[in-house]
């Protein structure tokens, strides 16, 4: 297989390759899980089909209620390019970030992490966090290769922020769906929390991420500590989170 070749797969510049093949060359470069899935996603034909339009991205009022439910542990739903979509409160508490009062184009995972300077700190290892979601976005990428608002979101993050720049160029891929996250959070102190991220069964664009302690650990204290302080009549109406951003 020539380079050429190679480089017009990676580009989405072949059409009809088959399925054995993209193995192959996944096999050859001795490619992860996560390289191999985004290998396919690059080179299927399917790309035709994603131009011709796709719906806007909407949580179920029972989504919604399942994230509210879910008063002692931060949720919150992604969706295309890491568009949060949901959340509970104690989503906005534990990132420190007000998610409610963000227009729907801002509330994003990936411009929290390299633009928010206040969310930038709360990790204790801000590089990790940044380039597995990097890696994620460009997984995203190519998912949506010709989605406007996704180029437009690469691009500013690629503008504003070096690192984003440079990583970027790296083109690494990563697709990471539990671990434990350390925080140093400017209210509740540090504390370290397992994350666990599962897309949604119906809607394959959409992922459910949720952060938890582990029980009687001083982490569960904080959490629940932060809990306190984010309910009450701070609340928003609900319908603010159920309001669709533009279609992409």
């Amino acid at each position: 297989m020539s380079a050429d070749y190679y480089v017009r797969l990676e580009q989405g510049r072949l059409r009809n390759v088959s399925g054995a093949i993209v193995d192959a060359v996944a096999t050859a470069l001795r490619l992860d899980e996560a390289e191999r899935t985004h290998l396919h996603n690059l080179a299927r034909p399917a790309r035709q089909v994603r131009r011709a339009g796709r719906p806007q991205q909407r949580v179920r009022p029972s989504q919604q209620w399942l994230l509210d439910a879910l008063c002692g542990a931060p949720a919150y739903i992604l969706g295309r390019g890491l568009d949060i979509l949901a959340w509970n409160d104690l989503a906005s508490a534990l990132y420190a970030v007000d998610l409610g009062a963000l227009a729907p184009e801002r509330r994003n995972m990936a411009r929290l992490i390299f633009l928010d300077e206040g969310v930038r700190n709360l990790w204790a290892d801000w590089e990790g966090k940044a380039l597995i979601t990097l890696g994620g976005l460009r997984m995203h990428a190519g998912l949506y290769p010709d989605d406007p608002r996704l180029a437009a979101l690469v691009g500013e993050l690629s503008l504003k922020s070096p690192e984003f720049r440079r990583w970027w160029a790296d083109h690494p891929v990563w697709r990471r769906t539990h671990g434990d996250v350390r925080f140093h959070h400017p209210v509740v102190g540090d504390l370290t929390l397992a994350y666990e991220a599962m897309a949604l069964p119906d809607s394959p664009d959409l992922s459910l991420v949720t952060y938890t302690a582990q029980p009687g650990s001083a982490a569960e204290a904080a959490v629940h500590a932060l809990a306190g302080r984010s309910a009450g009549p701070t609340r928003q109406d609900v319908t603010r989170r159920d309001h669709p951003i533009a279609a992409r």
